[in-house]
């Protein structure tokens, strides 16, 4: 059987596989400690989970547009304004099966045969697979340190083509947790512009910041395209809901993709939704960023001890990302001893980063101090041995 050249260029996600043989140790009877998905500890809030049984109990069970909820769109836009100083038109968002969605929009719309997309490296897998899906070519900008893991205007200029169409960028990042202030986000929009690509900025972990305030580059920059997500900040990933913010003449032909694609996200998720920009809700979301926030300094704590603490502290999400070039160049290898040996599920850094990922490991801050403290001695025994 023959397949579509353009799935062979999709790399599996070794997370999941990693995933597979933890849950099958757990099974067995051994104690893990899962650092590896990113997926906190927490349930969904109770307003929303109240919310989507309302939603289902009143019967909001048919269609939505395309585009989704108008009272959604609403909220989105009023979030926008309250938090981030942004006006924005409920108008230009369109609200989709989780941020997954609103990238295969995005890509669809902005990417396609002979273009060619600038994004830093490490990254989102996925972020690279849609844009190769779509037929377009990435060129994955090495990043660390000296750029705050991030692809800033002086890598975009630098690595600029007549063919480059799209500058993607993810703030707060996956893997590394770093994030672009508003003036470094200002002149990469800027860069772009002059050169007429278009931006595309991943805000999925907006909201989880610990050192810097949260921000959007919808803020300073209309015509950027924007995607987010209810799964991380508003802790409703199985929920599958995520939203595109787009400049007002890319809705019409993103809101015929959408009829064509996906139809419609869940209608009990985004009535459920609704119920998360509540001030109670509020109250919970911000309580839990506090507590990912004392999560993410007890690990660095212990893993400062190791000595394998990052130079430059994660400033969002819930990830360190982890040089171990002293102990390993085959991450993979490393994150399956480390959970053979010692029970301790982290992600390899070969997922994330086409450079260096061999010597880069991924760790989530999504369970609590002790279960993260105990990691940090397994791992401390592991690295003895080495």
């Amino acid at each position: 059987m023959s397949w579509n050249d353009r799935v062979a260029r999709i790399a599996p996600f070794r997370v999941m596989s990693l995933l597979e043989v933890a849950q099958a140790r757990e099974a067995a009877g051994h104690d893990v400690i899962h650092l590896e998905i990113g997926e906190p500890d927490f349930a969904t809030p109770a307003p929303v989970v109240e919310a989507g049984r309302a939603a289902l109990a009143a019967g909001h069970t048919r269609y939505t547009p395309a585009a989704g909820l108008p009272a959604l769109r609403e909220a989105i836009a009023g979030h926008y304004a309250e938090h981030f100083g942004a006006a924005v038109d409920p108008a230009r968002i369109l609200i989709t099966p989780g941020a997954s969605g609103a990238l295969l929009l995005a890509s669809q719309l902005l990417a396609g045969p002979g273009d060619r997309v600038l994004m830093a490296d490490p990254n989102y897998p996925c972020n690279r697979h849609f844009m190769a899906l779509a037929g377009a070519e990435v060129d994955a900008v090495p990043v660390g340190p000296e750029s705050g893991w991030q692809l800033d205007a002086e890598l975009v200029a630098r690595h600029w083509r007549d063919d480059t169409r799209l500058a993607m960028l993810a703030s707060p990042s996956n893997p590394t947790g770093h994030m672009l202030d508003a003036g470094r986000l200002a002149a990469v929009a800027d860069t772009v512009k002059a050169r007429g690509g278009d931006l595309l900025v991943d805000e999925i972990y907006q909201g989880l910041c610990y050192d810097l305030p949260p921000l959007s580059v919808a803020a300073t920059t209309p015509d950027a395209f924007v995607v987010n997500s209810f799964s991380k900040y508003f802790g409703m990933t199985g929920w599958r809901l995520g939203w595109l913010l787009a400049p007002e003449g890319a809705v019409e032909p993103l809101t015929r993709l959408a009829q064509n694609v996906f139809l419609a996200a869940s209608t009990p998720a985004q009535h459920a939704a609704l119920a998360a920009f509540t001030p109670d809700c509020r109250e919970i979301l911000e309580a839990r960023r506090l507590e990912l926030g004392r999560r993410r300094d007890a690990l660095l704590a212990g893993l400062s001890r190791l000595g394998l603490a990052p130079s430059l502290p994660p400033q969002g999400a819930f990830y360190l990302w982890l040089d171990i070039s002293r102990y390993s160049d085959d991450s993979e290898a490393f994150c399956r001893a480390l959970l053979e040996e010692e029970n301790v599920a982290i992600t390899p850094g070969t997922d994330f980063a086409l450079a260096g990922g061999e010597q880069h490991v991924r760790i989530a801050f999504t369970t609590g101090e002790a279960r993260l403290e105990e990691a940090v001695s397994r791992l401390e025994r592991f690295l003895a041995r080495r």
